[in-house]
């Protein structure tokens, strides 16, 4: 392919029109986006009219070759997304296992007389916060806590996991990690 005189031509008023340089490559046909763009540079060519917002624009659909009716069909009945390229040594996604998690209470119920403030708490009284700090309502548990632990034995459960069970958790986001990775 040669940039003659039309072509070029062709070039500055689609560029001049706002065009974009894949859409350029598209109407001259034989060219890719990165030959629109150098010969932009080349010609020393700069600033474009502003495009329409894409909403406004209708976009040029892509002309998709016709696929069988049994292809289509076997698309339909799977869930798996398609893969493309060379799938030979490719890895079924795996289902990611599902992480068990205590329920927790939708609204922590701590009678109000046992709620503290910053400016009430004790070395034995829970410093587990409750809300969001920067609302009127945010406050801490304020419960009965053991000598040298911040929490009340509920709220400790939830602090304190035993070694095992965090190194599981790590292990299943690090499968589901790399599974997601994969695909």
């Amino acid at each position: 392919m040669s940039w003659t005189t039309e072509r070029v031509e062709l070039l500055k008023k689609l560029w001049s029109e706002g065009l974009s340089a894949s859409q350029i490559a598209g109407e001259l046909g034989g060219v890719t986006r990165n030959a629109v763009i150098g010969k932009v540079h080349r010609l020393g060519l700069s600033g474009r009219a502003k495009t329409p917002s894409p909403a406004s624009k209708p976009r040029r659909n892509r002309p998709s070759s016709p696929a069988s009716p049994a292809s289509s069909a076997s698309r339909q009945n799977t869930q798996q997304p398609q893969s493309r390229g060379a799938t030979a040594l490719k890895m079924a996604p795996a289902p990611a296992p599902e992480i068990e998690r205590q329920a927790e209470p939708i609204a922590e119920l701590v009678p109000i007389s046992e709620r503290a403030t910053i400016l009430t708490l004790t070395e034995r009284t829970c410093k587990w916060p409750i809300g969001d700090p920067s609302r009127e309502d945010f406050y801490f548990c304020g419960r009965h806590s053991d000598p040298g632990v911040p929490y009340c034995a509920h709220h400790c459960k939830i602090a304190y996991q035993p070694v095992s069970d965090r190194r599981r958790d790590r292990r299943v986001a690090n499968t589901a990690n790399t599974a997601a990775r994969a695909s």
